[in-house]
């Protein structure tokens, strides 16, 4: 049978993403209310809310590059992190909601400013108007690589469908504890999400792939947030990353948490991370043998 070149896919998969609006099944909550008229948990309509987009030099390496990357940071979520550092965005404010058009006139803005990707952050919730921008850019001449930056927390089915739109796939892995994921996330069922999710996402785009000039093209990047009194918890996302996704995958180990939020409330958390805490995760990442850890110093500047 001949495959389905990309355009033709991409129209049929996002004729597929669309039945979503009418009772939506986008993360796994699967809340299941028209969003036409509802809104579910990440309290969000249709369009997309756009907090700001702009050249962000803050990524990794190799996600900003020289220019930067073209972050779009969409508001709302459909976790609830005590400890979100952009609570602001993700939990507090209503930002302007813009049209499929005016999100891929953002795309090529990001692209003309030198933007070495588009980079989605927290798009989980907006997917479906996020693929008819992309649909809509790319038609109007958009050629850098999309980047689907996520809490994780993906349905599947889904991230099938995304295929055709992403070409970077940059998911958290926060938990392979769903008691800590149910106690600092409101999400009983984290692990078994995630987990399945990623896994689809290295099936589909495999290993990071870099271009001439170290810029990432597309593949997949994992990262992960060390928490305070969590090193099990890191250990065993690590194991699971080794054992069952790749020890060549790219680990981006981060070291930057800080007391944001509701975490100010909670003993363990209202403390910034320990060198020793950290040094142990990385020493137990390298003993898995994974082999593209990105390990940071304590003030969270990115290095190899």
């Amino acid at each position: 049978m001949k495959s389905l070149k990309k355009e033709d896919l991409q129209l049929k998969n996002l004729s597929l993403l669309k039945e979503n609006e009418k009772e939506c099944k986008l993360c796994p909550r699967l809340c299941k209310v028209d969003r036409r008229i509802k809104k579910g948990f990440c309290k969000s309509s249709l369009k997309p809310g756009v907090a700001s987009y702009n050249l962000h030099r803050g990524e990794e390496p190799f996600i900003s590059g020289t220019n930067g990357s073209g972050t779009v940071f969409f508001h709302h979520c459909t976790m609830s992190c005590i400890f979100c550092q952009n609570f602001p965005i993700s939990q507090i404010h209503d930002f302007p909601e813009v049209s499929e058009e005016n999100l891929a006139k953002i795309f090529l803005e990001l692209q003309k400013k030198g933007a070495h990707n588009i980079n989605l952050v927290t798009p989980t919730h907006f997917t479906v108007a996020i693929a008819s921008a992309i649909f809509i850019a790319i038609k109007e001449g958009l050629q850098i690589p999309v980047v689907w930056n996520s809490n994780g927390y993906e349905n599947v089915n889904i991230i099938r469908l995304l295929e055709p739109f992403v070409d970077i796939w940059l998911p958290d892995l926060k938990y392979f504890d769903n008691n800590l994921a149910l106690k600092f996330s409101n999400v009983s069922d984290y692990k078994e999400y995630a987990t399945y999710a990623i896994a689809e996402m290295f099936r589909q785009k495999g290993n990071l792939k870099l271009n001439e000039k170290g810029i990432a093209i597309s593949g997949l990047v994992i990262r992960h947030l060390v928490l305070p009194d969590c090193i099990e918890n890191s250990k065993e996302v690590l194991r699971f990353i080794a054992n069952s996704i790749s020890r060549d995958a790219s680990v981006s180990i981060m070291s930057q948490y800080f007391p944001a939020w509701k975490a100010v409330d909670i003993k363990s958390l209202n403390r910034t991370l320990t060198s020793k805490e950290y040094d142990t995760v990385i020493d137990f990442a390298l003993s898995l043998g994974l082999k593209n850890a990105l390990i940071q110093d304590l003030s969270g500047e990115g290095g190899c």
